[in-house]
């Protein structure tokens, strides 16, 4: 008889980075990389990390999905002039390539980054 471990629920498909860990994770990626500027206080980034969630588990493989708090980490937030959280930037090759400013559904997400990943199209 198999036994299936449970999956493990608690993990996530989001990996935080930090200022330390930006030119690694983000700038040097091979894959596209969506960073979530986020903070603890935003309520909006709350409602958002749901639907990142899903993302970075639907597209695992193609897209990287990190979040940065930008009050432990104003480098990269003042780097790239983000100003307002939750703020969304696609990365490809090291550079910003889409931003997307407030939460949103999945659906709402995917439309808005098609332009430059055309694979994320929503069906």
């Amino acid at each position: 008889m198999t036994t299936i471990a449970p999956t493990d629920m608690t993990a996530t498909a989001v990996t935080t980075v930090t200022d330390a860990t930006f030119a690694a994770e983000v700038l040097a990626s091979e894959l596209p990389v969506l960073v979530e500027f986020t903070a603890s206080w935003c309520g909006p980034c709350r409602m958002i990390a749901p639907v990142l969630e899903q993302l970075a588990r639907e597209e695992a493989g193609r897209l990287k999905v990190v979040q940065l708090d930008v009050d432990a980490n104003p480098r990269a937030q003042a780097a790239y002039g983000v100003l307002s959280m939750p703020t969304l930037l696609l990365f490809r090759a090291g550079t910003p390539v889409a931003t997307v400013v407030g939460a949103r559904p999945l659906r709402r997400l995917r439309q808005d980054l098609t332009a430059e990943l055309p694979w994320l199209a929503p069906q």
